[in-house]
């Protein structure tokens, strides 16, 4: 073999001329790990695998989770409400801000206070017998909580609640 042969394959290491890449990169090709098909497969379908059951048991937690029940919570007067014809409470924490509302038809419903569409406190319209956000002019059917106009396109939450005489009782939440 020639002197060019052994330079361009990297056989002269320690030739003064040899190839720069071989000092920048000074890999034994012998001693590298082949790995073959089978196993690159076999890896890939593996890791799939855990993947998949780590989604699997990451949604069956999230359902569990989701699944617990609510305290009950005093949330005002009937009478109060049907002064004013809407009422500001918290519920199920006092850091979600909610809406009990006595609709145009009599009707009496609650949602979450919090937008949809980016998180702005929704107010009640009495004229038009809607939810209102004033950030977006987004704007929710009293009824259902659905968006009827604006830039939200999800529903609010819906915090189910009791009349028991004249207390108003929150018992949980509809997403």
């Amino acid at each position: 073999m020639s002197w060019e042969e052994q330079n361009l394959n990297g056989a002269c290491k320690g030739c003064p001329r040899a190839a720069k890449w071989r000092t920048d990169f000074p890999i034994e090709w012998e001693g590298d790990h082949y790995v073959s098909r089978r196993e690159m497969v076999k890896f890939l379908t593996l890791g799939s695998v855990l993947l998949t059951g780590a989604n699997w048991i990451a949604a069956v937690a999230g359902h569990l989770q989701h699944s617990n029940t609510y305290p009950e919570k005093m949330i005002g007067s009937v009478s109060e409400l049907d002064r004013q014809r809407w009422l500001l409470f918290r519920y199920p924490t006092e850091e979600d801000p909610c809406i009990a509302v006595r609709s145009g038809e009599g009707k009496l419903v609650a949602y979450s206070q919090v937008c949809t569409h980016l998180s702005c406190a929704v107010i009640y319209d009495e004229g038009d017998n809607k939810l209102f956000c004033p950030c977006h002019n987004g704007s929710f059917n009293i009824l259902q909580g659905e968006p009827i106009g604006g830039p939200p396109t999800r529903r609010l939450p819906r915090i189910l609640i009791e009349q028991r005489g004249d207390q108003l009782l929150a018992t949980g939440v509809e997403v």
